[in-house]
């Protein structure tokens, strides 16, 4: 029997009402106006495992991070978390308690550190709120040794957040997550705010982190190489669903959906092997007014009348799933690319 996912999304959506005010709609004749940021999708992931999202800006990665938190509810579906509902209602001490096995690491170090706080304040905060230490001597052992985890020192706790560089503040960022001794990071572009030597510093200690603590990982990225060295299974959303979840490996080399084809494509070519590739065409539709049948369709070089009318299903194929008409149909072939060697984790 197989083991059941540590997180498991089954049906999300998320709508937003941007519509202008009712006296407005009224007096021009408008209809609501409504934003399908997340509009159907399911995720399993494995406990210990980085499953990564990728897609371009306003794809609905964010959302489904924030989704999966708890930061907004959802419009529709399902998040279970470690075999609990999400959306059953629970007494104050039991939501704590689950709230307590999930942090998120947000995107921008500058914005999500209080910058009136002293570090050792922003860290021990998390460790107060939920009870986890037995006295002034505790917490501050605690926190010294979340400073060592990030690679810092617990003299740093006596700083504030602007004497520290973009990535000394996502190590502080990523200490503070690390506060109520989680199972579950909601990684939020983590990385995209910092240079790119910063990044790969941040994402070693991460991966260090993994191994050592048996975290779990929900990584949001739109930086394709990123998502490469540090995800076991990738999903490409496109316009809040999902059009394709492979392993890494196998979604590198042999990727099947026409957009993950597009994304790749943007990957320079280091090995110089003269691959065919086919520029990112046309932009992200309005999801106010999405396009009809498959999403991707306008953009598509290999749509037809069934792409247009049909919503295409995530059906399994080979190793992963996808959801396009033209591999269901075998009119679009999959090549093998080479991408280089996938760093060990």
């Amino acid at each position: 029997m197989p083991e059941a996912p540590f997180v498991h999304l089954a049906g999300l959506k998320r709508y937003f009402d941007v519509s202008p005010p009712w006296l407005v709609r009224a007096i021009e004749g408008k209809p609501r106006q409504i934003v399908r940021a997340v509009d159907g999708i399911d995720i399993s992931i494995a406990k210990g495992e980085t499953f990564s999202l990728v897609g371009e800006s306003g794809c609905g990665k964010s959302t489904v991070a924030r989704l999966v938190v708890g930061l907004y509810p959802p419009t529709a579906g399902k998040i279970e978390f470690d075999g609990h509902d999400m959306s059953v209602r629970r007494n104050q001490n039991d939501m704590s308690a689950l709230r307590r096995r999930m942090q998120m690491i947000f995107q921008d170090p500058f914005a999500s550190l209080n910058p009136r706080w002293r570090v050792f304040d922003i860290i021990a905060e998390p460790i107060r709120a939920f009870g986890l230490s037995s006295d002034k001597a505790d917490l501050e052992k605690r926190v010294g040794d979340l400073l060592r985890q990030v690679r810092l020192t617990p003299a740093d706790g006596r700083k504030y957040p602007h004497e520290f560089s973009g990535g000394q503040r996502q190590r502080i960022s990523i200490a503070r997550a690390l506060a109520s001794e989680p199972e579950f990071l909601v990684c939020d572009e983590p990385t995209s705010a910092l240079d790119v030597s910063v990044q790969a510093q941040i994402l070693n200690l991460m991966m260090d982190l993994q191994r050592r603590l048996r975290l779990t990982y929900l990584f949001i990225s739109h930086n394709l190489a990123v998502v490469y060295h540090i995800s076991t299974r990738v999903g490409v959303m496109y316009l809040g669903r999902l059009v394709e979840v492979a392993p890494t490996d196998s979604l590198f080399r042999r990727p099947k959906h026409p957009y993950t084809r597009m994304l790749l494509d943007t990957i320079p070519d280091l090995e110089m092997t003269g691959r065919q590739r086919a520029p990112m065409a046309g932009e992200v539709p309005s999801p106010i007014n999405p396009p009809t049948g498959c999403t991707f369709h306008p953009r598509c070089p290999f749509a037809n009348d069934r792409c247009k009318a049909e919503v295409p299903e995530l059906l399994a194929s080979e190793d992963g799933m996808v959801a396009c008409h033209a591999i269901e149909e075998r009119r679009l072939g999959v090549e093998e690319r080479s991408y280089g060697e996938k760093p060990s984790a």
